[in-house]
């Protein structure tokens, strides 16, 4: 521009001269633009044309001042040629909030942009004084990592990435992933090109989602082992109900079955293999009814009481006795009943046990006739209800004619065997209210409730005639006997048990004093 062309500009009104004084300046700046781009390629290669580039916009838009505190620290920066990548980088470090960063290929720091004060809390300066920048800026558990990976970029020019943490002048840190990549220049070393972004966000997330990944694990593995402790124990349970005798069977409220164990089935003549899961109580006694005595009612095991129910026999057919009891369960949270528990016990062993001490009481073992406890019991049971209901009992007392003999020649076997034949012979005349007693010895009796004199003379008739009728053989020889019969009626000839007892033997050995084989009547008192 000449001196001419200067004075006519200034001579120019005002804004038209702010005008053109902006484009005279804008003019200058470019001039001077181009020449120191041009002096920078041509002295330190494309790589530093681009730093001085970057640096000169920077200057434009009020950076500058900060870039050449940096140098005048002893921090090397330079001219940046005008390049689409150079434009790029000051997009970057100007109009995002990522982090851009240059370091030589020993790490020291360039020039850092300044995003970085919103992250780490300190200035792109106190970066640039720093002796080692790196160590403030990369968190220690990370350095040494870094500066492998800053060593290899810069050996081998391909890129790195990796996550990393920053620290901050708080004490924090601050998660980065960084990418690394290598400036190629055309003179001198290369430059280290650091692009980084905040993802801080991104792994507190992933934190936040491991530690509840790692919560759900904990929580499935306890419930993997309780459950398993439940099954075990539920295997247990199971194996303990199915070695027990006892049946067990539960029904819901619908009075559905949900569990039996295998003694149900044997007890109620399932097949080993029937599944009772789902039936309802109707076809339970459906199947049942045929297994049952003809005097039980249809108790099956699928019965469901509304209330508490005593335990009870159930009699079948096949001579069996079962016990059932049942109670009702209780749910846990409200307390409702969730279905009823039935508890089954083949009792048949215990009862015939129990039979059979009741007989070993109060039976002859010989003979299998009551004895003589039996006896007294009974006749105090008799004369009692004779009392009350007004009728007459009739007592017949027999002692054999001629047993002791033959006990003595033949032994005590053949005694035994004379005692079970006249047992047999006599029970076979009384009839079913009579009751025929072996009071010891060779001595008996029978109690006939309801009598009358004729009807006892009647039957000591018989008795004496059959016992007469009897033959016997020990040792090649035959042997026969009789029997000896006295008869007394309540309360005719007495009033009580003892003297009732008294007159009937007075009359037995009055048929022995009379002859014997024949029967007498006591006297009346």
């Amino acid at each position: 521009m000449t001196r001419n062309a200067i004075r006519r500009h200034m001579r120019q009104p005002g804004r038209e001269r702010g005008q053109g004084m902006a484009a005279v300046l804008t003019g200058l700046f470019a001039a001077g633009l181009a020449w120191l781009v041009a002096v920078t390629a041509a002295h330190f290669g494309q790589g530093w044309a681009l730093v001085a580039l970057i640096a000169t916009v920077g200057m434009l838009f009020g950076g500058l001042a900060q870039v050449w505190l940096g140098r005048a620290r002893g921090v090397a920066e330079a001219a940046v040629p005008d390049s689409d990548e150079a434009r790029t980088l000051c997009a970057i470090a100007r109009g995002v909030h990522g982090i851009e960063a240059l370091f030589d290929p020993s790490g020291k720091l360039l020039w850092i942009s300044p995003s970085i004060a919103q992250l780490t809390g300190r200035a792109p300066a106190d970066y640039l004084a720093a002796a080692d920048a790196l160590a403030l800026l990369v968190h220690e558990s990370d350095l040494a990592f870094c500066r492998k990976a800053l060593t290899q970029v810069g050996a081998s020019g391909a890129p790195e990435d990796f996550e990393m943490r920053f620290t901050q002048t708080d004490g924090g840190v601050c998660w980065v992933a960084c990418h690394w990549r290598r400036l190629e220049r055309g003179v001198g070393p290369a430059a280290l090109r650091m692009s980084a972004e905040n993802i801080q966000a991104r792994k507190e997330t992933e934190y936040t989602l491991l530690e509840t990944v790692a919560e759900l694990r904990r929580s499935q593995a306890l419930r993997e082992h309780y459950l398993a402790r439940s099954n075990d124990e539920r295997l247990r349970l199971t194996a303990l109900l199915d070695v027990i005798r006892l049946g067990i069977l539960f029904l819901d409220q619908d009075s559905r079955v949900v569990y039996f164990n295998r003694a149900i089935l044997d007890m109620w003549g399932f097949g080993p293999d029937e599944n009772l899961i789902g039936l309802r109580n109707a076809v339970l006694r459906e199947r049942v009814a045929p297994l049952l005595d003809e005097t039980t009612p249809c108790h099956g095991p699928s019965d469901h009481p509304s209330g508490p129910e005593q335990a009870r026999e159930i009699r079948l057919a096949d001579g069996r006795v079962i016990t059932c009891a049942s109670a009702t369960v209780a749910g846990e949270l409200d307390g409702r009943a969730i279905g009823r528990v039935w508890i089954y016990e083949d009792v048949t062993a215990q009862r015939q046990i129990a039979r059979r001490m009741v007989d070993l009481a109060e039976r002859d073992p010989l003979t299998n006739l009551y004895n003589r406890r039996r006896f007294h019991e009974e006749l105090e049971r008799l004369l009692a209800d004779a009392l009350r209901r007004g009728f007459d009992v009739g007592l017949i007392i027999l002692d054999l004619d001629g047993f002791k003999p033959i006990n003595d020649e033949f032994g005590h076997q053949a005694g035994d065997e004379v005692l079970t034949r006249i047992a047999r012979k006599v029970g076979a005349m009384v009839r079913r209210n009579e009751t025929f007693f072996r009071l010891g010895g060779d001595e008996f009796a029978v109690l006939v409730p309801d009598a009358g004199e004729s009807g006892l003379i009647e039957l000591a008739r018989r008795i004496v005639e059959g016992v007469a009728s009897l033959e016997f053989e020990f040792e090649g020889k035959a042997v026969s006997l009789t029997v000896s019969l006295g008869i007394a009626l309540f309360p005719r000839h007495a009033q009580e048990e003892g003297t009732l007892i008294g007159a009937a033997d007075q009359a037995m050995y009055a048929s022995k004093s009379e002859g014997r084989n024949r029967w007498s009547i006591a006297c009346r008192r």
